[in-house]
C-alpha cells in the first residue's frame, strides 16, 4: 500500500541519514524500498577497506544506524505507528551490544572478560539446553549494560534525526519518487 511503501522511505531515510551523520559508520553504496525477501527495504553500506576487526566507535555507529529506522517512524508517524519493521534491526543491535559486553570486553563496568560462554548440548542440530555459568547479580549487569549501549544509541541516532529532520524527509521523498537511491545521490 502507499501507506506502507511511505513508512519503509522514512524507516530506511532513517537509517540513511543517521549513517551520513556518523563519521564511523561505513559509506552508504544505496538505499531503496524495493521489497527483497522478508525486507521491505533496506541501506547497504560497503567498507572502503577490508576489515578483520571492529572497533569500538565502529560498533557504536553501528548501533546507531540501526536505530535510525526506528526512530525515524516514531518522529513522522508517532509512537502508536511504529510498526514491527525494525525488529531485525533491533535483534541485530542487541545481539551486538549483548557480545560488546560478554565477549569483547567493551563494558568499563565488566571489563576484559569473557561472561557466560554458553554450554550447549545439541540434539539434531537444535540448541536443547543452555546452562548458565554467570551469578544472577553479574547476568543483571549484564543485561543492564547491554540496556546502557542500545539506549545510548538509540538516544544518539534521536538527537541526529531531530537535528536532520529535513534531510530525513528529502531522502525519503528521493526514495518514494526513485525506489532506489545511490550513496551519492543520497
Amino acid at each position: 500500500s502507499d501507506e506502507e511503501k511511505k513508512l519503509t522511505a522514512y524507516h530506511e531515510a532513517g537509517h540513511a541519514v543517521v549513517a551520513l551523520h556518523n563519521s564511523d559508520s561505513d559509506p552508504i553504496h544505496k538505499a531503496t524500498i524495493i521489497p527483497r525477501g522478508r525486507a521491505l527495504g533496506m541501506v547497504m553500506r560497503l567498507p572502503e577497506n577490508d576489515r578483520i576487526s571492529l572497533s569500538r566507535a565502529k560498533l557504536y555507529a553501528d548501533l546507531r544506524v540501526a536505530m535510525g529506522g526506528r526512530i525515524a517512524e516514531e518522529l513522522i508517524f508517532g509512537h502508536d505507528r511504529v510498526t514491527t519493521g525494525a525488529s531485525g534491526d533491533i535483534k541485530m543491535a542487541t545481539e551486538m551490544a549483548r557480545r560488546m559486553v560478554t565477549e569483547w570486553g567493551m563494558s568499563d563496568k565488566l571489563g576484559p572478560l569473557l561472561y557466560g560462554e554458553p554450554t550447549q548440548e545439541v540434539f539434531l542440530g537444535h540448541s536443547v539446553t543452555q546452562h548458565k555459568n554467570m551469578a544472577d547479580a553479574t547476568a543483571r549487569v549484564v543485561d543492564e549494560e547491554i540496556r546502557r549501549i542500545v539506549d545510548e544509541a538509540y538516544d544518539n541516532a534521536k538527537t541526529t534525526l531531530t537535528q536532520f529532520l529535513e534531510e530525513l524527509h528529502a531522502v525519503a521523498q528521493g526514495l518514494l519518487e526513485y525506489e532506489t537511491l545511490s550513496g551519492d545521490d543520497i
